[in-house]
């Protein structure tokens, strides 16, 4: 009978019969219980994360949902007093979406730049801006818009809030976008390439169209941040109590502005509303990343 041939970091030890027992090696016991401790460690992690989304979720279901009402979601605001939220789920459905159309463009554009270009000066500047832009903070966004477009003409306007959020959005979707672009295959370039495509369109039709999943990712990234930011809004459209629809040159409300405002008032109604806001909001980034996730599935499974 052959004896059984041990295994890397386990030792042979004759059991006094002539038979081989294997036993392992104390590195290979510490192996083991570090690659043990690791794997609990990092589904502790998981776990803390996913419980602290649910509780923060269930928090503002079960203070918001009872103040979903035909009031809340038909009645423009009134002073903030026995009013709805009307003009804010309009003003937000409305800035948010322009913002997008502002700054996919730059920021797609940018981010497939910087992914093609080669090393130098200029690639070296513009992703150094985007990493600055990335992390100022969303007040002073706010300021600066407020600078050129709501100070010289005395005006808040909801294109200045609109311009305010694509700012804060351009910084997310471009270097988002340069890195899934560097994750395409340099086999698809070549190929398309090698048919006599010119650069520019296998750029945008062929490298583009393959990363497109990740983008558009990227893009429900900054979607869901731009749609919370509070501050940037009350520094350049404040809030309108009124419907505005299709008015961007005027004054229009936004969830965040109203959820600010609702819940600094000494009122349980409007204290109310503002977790009903904050629940409405939630609800928009959930079918926002619901959709993306859904489109980005689609086209993995079309390739």
């Amino acid at each position: 009978m052959m004896a059984a041939i041990p295994a890397l970091g386990q030792q042979p030890v004759d059991d006094g019969t002539g038979a081989l027992l294997l036993h392992r090696s104390g590195h290979e016991r510490r192996r083991m219980l570090v690659n043990r401790v690791a794997t609990i460690t990092a589904t502790l992690a998981a776990t803390a994360v996913i419980l602290a989304l649910g509780i923060i979720i269930l928090f503002v279901v079960v203070n918001g949902l009872p103040y979903v009402d035909e009031q809340f979601l038909t009645m423009d605001t009134e002073n903030y007093n026995q009013g709805g939220a009307l003009a804010a789920i309009l003003g937000s459905l409305q800035m948010v979406p322009l913002a997008t159309l502002i700054a996919a463009p730059i920021a797609i554009l940018g981010g497939v730049y910087l992914a093609e270009s080669r090393p130098g000066r200029m690639s070296g500047a513009v992703r150094m801006a985007t990493e600055t832009l990335a992390g100022l903070p969303s007040v002073v966004v706010g300021i600066f818009v407020f600078t050129i477009l709501v100070a010289p003409t005395g005006k808040y306007t909801a294109l200045a809030g609109s311009v305010a959020l694509a700012v804060i959005m351009i910084p997310i979707v471009a270097r988002s976008t340069e890195e899934i672009i560097r994750l395409v295959p340099a086999s698809v370039r070549e190929a398309a390439l090698a048919l006599g495509i010119p650069v520019w369109k296998t750029m945008l039709r062929v490298v583009v169209r393959t990363a497109m999943a990740g983008i558009l990712a990227a893009l429900m990234l900054a979607v869901a941040r731009a749609a919370g930011e509070t501050a940037p809004l009350i520094l350049t459209t404040t809030g309108n109590q009124q419907v505005n629809v299709g008015n961007f040159l005027g004054s229009m409300d936004s969830l965040p502005t109203f959820i600010w405002l609702a819940s600094g008032q000494p009122d349980d109604l409007l204290n109310g509303q503002a977790w009903a806001a904050s629940l409405v909001l939630m609800v928009f980034v959930l079918i926002t990343n619901i959709i993306v996730r859904g489109r980005t599935a689609g086209r993995r499974r079309a390739h």
